[in-house]
């Protein structure tokens, strides 16, 4: 007898081809039919005029806190998300040495907007020190759904040359040994790779660029030569000309085309495959396909690399009760421990109002965080749009805020975005794109999808939390680019479910996920498509030490299915845990 029979469903089975009508049975946590099956089951899902589908891979998250302390998974787990790759962007929380977790937190608070404070109160520190000892405290726990887990560079640099590894200054031959030493010895306990991040952007609180910013070549071809002795995991990499060139501090590598050809070196050196984020920025409105030509020539000689691209614009969200950029003003400061509704009621009087638009910023005791940097952002009115429930995220020019402005007679955007977030019951969003939107459309962002040298990810997951939300991007990427778009051509559905599934799946060496067919894991989506889409944005104050984050449910999940067990029905979480951590090689 069968566990659970899903009958009669649109079958996507992840690998691309076109969609088929069948059931799928499951037994003892895998697939052991698909077609026709006429087993009898303990439980039948309904799955007529619905989709099946393997359940999603998400392989740019950042949940590497919040294992420790939660079980749900959430948002992901409530998107269809079955598998999840944490560790991203050179930053992580192991191997660390005892008392020496501030500086771990500090860097993933700057770089991936994580509340510290949630950090430090919900992670059991002292449970681990090196890289092995903390996926086995992580294999003591369970989940909505499976966790995998890279090693960051961060974190490896800290640990083997302390004070040392968060400056410019190059590593030591010691230094370089200890370094391979640990990966490697990370990589064969189960890490499915080594992320680092060498963009300026990226800094702890206290504004310090990340370790890994000014690694040499040597570095990287000593991780590279772990990589190799492992003969396991992957390179994911944040190359230091994808947003922010040109700066004057900036070390000379910040040439693109400089840091694919050195990706492309550490691939060949490895043997291994190395992902790294590629975007469409208004500066380089199409550099970005001068990069996929260059990847797919070192790719024929011999090398294995994936640009990883997003589903759409990332912006950035700014709230009252989030950020924007009047809350380091000494007039919105003066009044920011009020009731909300008082501090509305007083943000809207004309004379302070003026003060707050007038008024210097009152500077931040840590310049690297992100309320330091959202407070001096420089305001793009032509890329600023209202955030608003059922947004397409593919706006026109007319709709920015600049344009808006200029049909009110409002010189001052800075005014405009005041008043537009004072409004009403002062719950609203504005969103500043800063990437996948040089031209007012995703069309960049559809071709970078199509290509065959790509890679889907870049939801940030578990990161940004009241700033970037894009880990709902799972879901949006199947309703909108599979259904809704209007601004332009559609993706294929079978493709979207591939880049979703099997496809990162085999980068990250998943081999028994990703698939609907006999012998795969049962990570399983039942979806009613017609109805797929997401919820209203909302703000919860769930994470340890009262953190907030932003949330934004979905709905369409008839069933979602972990190892078999039946995760989410009717977009509901059912309570059960499946998930566990996913070792490389194992």
């Amino acid at each position: 007898m069968l566990d659970t029979l899903i009958r009669g469903g649109s079958i996507l089975d992840g690998s691309g081809r076109a969609a088929f009508d069948g059931d799928v049975g499951i037994r003892d946590g895998r697939i052991v039919a698909v077609g026709r099956v006429d087993e009898p089951a303990r439980e039948t899902i309904d799955a007529d005029g619905a989709l099946v589908t393997p359940a999603w891979i998400d392989i740019h998250t950042h949940y590497d806190g919040q294992v420790t302390w939660d079980s749900a998974m959430d948002p992901s787990a409530s998107h269809g998300v079955g598998t999840i790759v944490m560790g991203n962007c050179g930053v992580g929380f192991a191997p660390v040495h005892p008392g020496g977790q501030r500086e771990l937190i500090d860097l993933m608070e700057g770089v991936e907007d994580i509340p510290g404070s949630a950090l430090h109160e919900g992670m059991p520190w002292g449970a681990w020190s090196t890289y092995p000892e903390y996926l086995d405290f992580l294999s003591t726990r369970s989940y909505a759904l499976n966790v995998a887990s890279m090693v960051a560079h961060g974190a490896v640099r800290n640990y083997a040359m302390g004070e040392r590894g968060r400056t410019n200054q190059a590593a030591t031959a010691d230094d370089l040994q200890r370094m391979g030493t640990i990966v490697e010895e990370a990589l064969r306990a189960g890490a499915v790779g080594f992320s680092t991040s060498r963009i300026m952007g990226h800094r702890s609180i206290h504004g310090e660029p990340v370790p890994g910013t000014f690694a040499n070549d040597d570095e990287l071809m000593t991780i590279a030569q772990a990589l190799r002795r492992a003969g396991t995991g992957l390179l994911q990499i944040i190359p230091s000309s994808t947003l922010g060139a040109g700066k004057p501090e900036a070390p000379e590598h910040t040439a693109l085309e400089a840091e694919v050809d050195l990706i492309t070196r550490v691939s060949r050196e490895s043997g291994r495959p190395a992902t790294f984020t590629l975007f469409q920025v208004d500066a380089w409105a199409d550099k970005w396909r001068e990069v996929i030509a260059r990847v797919k020539a070192g790719n024929a000689a011999g090398a294995q690399v994936f640009p990883q691209v997003g589903s759409r614009p990332t912006g950035l969200v700014l709230g009252l009760r989030t950020y924007h950029c009047f809350m380091r003003k000494p007039s919105y400061l003066a009044l920011a421990g009020l009731p909300f509704e008082r501090m509305l009621a007083e943000l809207r009087r004309p004379e302070v109002r003026a003060a707050i638009l007038s008024e210097p910023n009152v500077p931040h005791p840590h310049p690297g965080s992100m309320e330091s940097v959202i407070a001096n952002l420089v305001l793009n009115p032509a890329k600023t749009f209202a955030l608003d429930d059922g947004w397409s995220y593919e706006p026109t020019a007319d709709e920015s805020f600049a344009a808006q402005a200029a049909r009110a007679g409002q010189p001052d955007p800075m005014a405009f975005l005041y008043d537009h977030l004072t409004s009403g019951d002062g719950r609203r969003f504005a969103i500043m794109f800063f990437t996948n939107y040089a031209d007012y459309t995703m069309d960049a962002v559809r071709e970078m999808q199509l290509d065959d040298a790509t890679v889907t990810g870049l939801s940030d997951a578990g990161a940004h939390v009241s700033l970037i939300f894009d880990a709902v991007n799972p879901t949006y990427q199947l309703a909108y680019w599979g259904r809704d778009r209007r601004r332009g051509d559609t993706i294929p559905l079978p493709h979207l479910v591939h880049r979703q599934t099997g496809r990162n799946a085999r980068l990250f060496g998943f081999h028994d996920r990703g698939g609907i067919a006999p012998g795969m894991r049962a990570d399983v989506n039942v979806i009613d498509f017609a109805r797929l889409g997401l919820g209203a944005m909302e703000l919860r104050r769930d994470l340890p030490a009262g953190g907030m984050r932003l949330m934004q449910p979905a709905q369409g999940y008839v069933a979602t299915m972990v190892d078999g067990t039946l995760t989410r029905r009717h977009d509901q979480d059912t309570g059960a845990r499946p998930g566990r951590l996913l070792r490389s090689g194992r």
